[in-house]
């Protein structure tokens, strides 16, 4: 019998093996085909026991099932349900459209599998040894779900579009001839993208690609040796959070929440550089207690991402940077802990509107913190600091984070300028402790005051002139703007004009500095 010949009326073709026939069958009945043998080890899709000719079906019987398949049995819906199956040759779907449910558990393919531009219902592979899926542009009206599949030559999903769920948990891919072990630039999943307990070797590229709701890389393991990115996702548009957390294991994977108390859990790791560049996240990226791995000239770059919340809670890079320049979040959760040292942070331009510290964080590491960010004297860390401290109403501490950038800026000035920013630093803190200029003085004040007791005072004029007063005479050398009426009456000589001398000179720099420093408050307020 030809291919396609008396199939209306359910007949069998000629040429099927055994388990082909049972497999036919089992379509039509819309059943599980299930030739597993019951031994855990010879059922092992991974494993290297082999699968003899009566667990195998070709490649093309299936394309011909799917494609162009027999009608159901009455009061039944086709579908092919296969499980402990092994699939030779390749199963190739390339443009085709599959309107059977398709579940294939356990199985394991000899060859690719062809899924370019074909257009699926759902589509699930579960706990398959596949050498390569190649499913760029393939459509999935429902879930297409490839959990604990082995990939030995990688996925390719590029532009692809996932009507729901896209599930690839506890799933391990190898790179392909490209370095990719997944390629999905361009994918648009309708729902959630969960891969967690991932095992990627290689490149996970997920460019431009987009997620409806959350994309879940909880207690994935990302490893790139090759080249210098293990998750590199531009663009990549994620509406609701983008999880790199821990995930439970040794139990039940409940995703989307916390593993309860006791439980075993397994962090997210990253060897190899990651590039979230320009994305948008509707509610927050996490990376509650997330480890990453760099080289020297490896990253995690966040540069120009918009999210609602960044949870920066992950371990301490060792190497390598975190680039947050032009980042702008509304809430940045932050530990102490987790923050690289100098050289190893960037966040020019990052922008946040208030600070939500987890475990203690005072303000002096705050201070490192932005030290750390700027190898190079630049204000507007400093500043975005300042306000943000000023809006949640501490001020004090707003003022210490405008101190240090001055100290800091002190630094890059010539010699002169130095001189001078370091007689305001010690006089009045460049305007932020303006309560240093009445310390200053009063101190000097009574150092005058007790000095010029003691000193020869001539009249200018024999009469007309007022009492001597050490006191008065003091106060009007220092206050360069107020005649009290004392320094023009009387002579001074030797030693005691040096004294009046140095006492106007330190009044006009006490008072410069107050002025420097009410400006500044001024410009601020």
């Amino acid at each position: 019998m030809t291919e396609g010949a008396g199939l209306r009326a359910g007949d069998l073709p000629d040429d099927l093996s055994a388990a082909e026939a049972g497999m036919w069958q089992a379509f039509r009945n819309g059943s599980v085909y299930d030739l597993s043998s019951g031994d855990a080890v010879v059922d092992d899709p991974h494993g290297g026991h082999p699968w003899g000719p009566e667990r195998t079906v070709r490649a093309r019987i299936v394309c011909w099932l799917l494609l162009d398949g027999p009608p159901a049995l009455a009061g039944r819906v086709s579908s092919l349900k296969l499980s402990g199956v092994r699939i030779s040759g390749t199963l190739d779907l390339a443009g085709g459209t599959v309107v059977p449910y398709v579940e294939l558990k356990g199985c394991r393919f000899d060859r690719e599998v062809l899924l370019p531009e074909a257009r699926f219902t759902t589509l699930r592979l579960v706990d398959c040894s596949v050498p390569r899926l190649e499913a760029a542009r393939v459509h999935t009206e429902g879930d297409l779900h490839l959990p604990r599949c082995r990939f030995q030559g990688g996925v390719r999903l590029t532009d692809a579009h996932i009507g729901t769920d896209l599930l690839l948990n506890q799933a391990v891919v190898y790179r392909d001839r490209t370095g990719r072990s997944i390629a999905a630039d361009g994918m648009t999943v309708g729902q959630d993208l969960q891969a967690e307990l991932l095992e990627s070797h290689g490149e996970l590229s997920l460019r431009s690609a987009k997620v409806g709701v959350s994309l879940s890389l909880r207690g994935a393991k990302l490893a790139n040796p090759y080249s210098r990115l293990a998750l590199n996702a531009p663009q990549l548009t994620v509406e609701r959070t983008l999880y790199m957390t821990p995930a439970g294991v040794g139990s039940p994977l409940l995703s989307g929440t916390t593993p309860a108390r006791g439980t075993r859990v397994q962090r997210f790791e990253c060897q190899g550089g990651v590039r979230l560049d320009d994305g948008r996240f509707g509610d927050a990226v996490d990376l509650e207690r997330a480890r990453f791995a760099f080289t020297d000239d490896q990253e995690l770059s966040l540069r120009r991402v918009q999210a609602p919340e960044l949870r920066f809670l992950g371990e301490r890079p060792q190497r390598g940077k975190v680039v947050l320049s032009g980042m702008r979040v509304v809430t940045l959760v932050d530990r102490a802990a987790s923050w690289p040292g100098p050289g190893g942070l960037h966040m020019g331009g990052f922008a946040y509107e208030s600070l939500v510290p987890q475990g203690p964080f005072p303000l002096t590491e705050r201070l490192e913190w932005v030290a750390a960010a700027t190898a190079e004297y630049n204000p507007e860390p400093y500043e975005r600091l300042a306000a943000v401290l000023r809006g949640a109403g501490e001020d004090e501490d707003a003022r210490e984070v405008l101190l240090a950038k001055q100290r800091r800026r002190r630094e890059t000035l010539p010699l002169g300028a130095k001189l001078w920013g370091y007689a305001q630093d010690w006089t009045v803190a460049y305007g932020y402790r303006p309560g240093r200029a009445a310390v200053w003085m009063a101190v000097l004040w009574a150092a005058g005051t007790l000095a010029f007791a003691h000193a020869s005072h001539p009249p200018m004029n024999s009469g007309g002139h007022p009492a001597w007063s050490p006191a008065l005479f003091a106060l009007d050398l220092l206050l360069p703007v107020i005649d009290l009426g004392q320094v023009g009456q009387w002579q001074l000589r030797g030693g005691w004009q040096w004294l009046a001398a140095a006492m106007v000179l330190l009044g006009w720099v006490l008072a410069t500095t107050v002025a420097a420093g009410a400006t500044r408050l001024l410009r601020r307020s």
